[in-house]
């Protein structure tokens, strides 16, 4: 699959996808004749992934993390080759609670904007639409 393909599947721009190549979270797994980027499923796999970490505030840094230690989990390594590979699973599960942390951190967030939208709303219903003055420093 193209770039193009990729960037409408994923919902990322390719600029977006561009930069998680340079930064080397997700390499296309080949270059057409004409140097084009082709991305196999498992590439489009990882980036949805990113797509899903980035608005929970992961730097790249702990997407590098999550997806090295799933990479190695999945890989078929030979039992001398891997050496601190008991520890990858307490990564991915420490990733998930980290996750579910920030999801109830936006929910909170959410059930504040959402109380506040239906304050205002009941505010103009009312005739109030003054109540929140643009500038706070005019209210008095």
């Amino acid at each position: 699959m193209q770039i193009g393909e990729v960037a409408v599947w994923t919902e990322l721009s390719l600029r977006a996808i561009r930069h998680y190549e340079e930064t080397g979270l997700v390499i296309p797994s080949a270059r057409s004749q004409g140097g084009f980027r082709l991305y196999a499923e498992a590439d489009v796999g990882r980036l949805m992934v990113i797509r899903r970490m980035k608005p929970l505030g992961f730097t790249l840094d702990e997407m590098r993390d999550l997806l090295a230690a799933t990479d190695r989990l999945d890989s078929d390594e030979h039992p001398e080759a891997a050496a601190g590979r008991e520890a990858l699973p307490e990564r991915v599960r420490g990733c998930e609670q980290a996750a579910v942390r920030k999801v109830e951190e936006l929910r909170v967030q959410l059930e504040r904007a959402e109380d506040f939208a239906a304050l205002r709303n009941r505010l103009t219903v009312a005739g109030s639409e003054n109540a929140f003055p643009a500038d706070p420093a005019t209210h008095s």
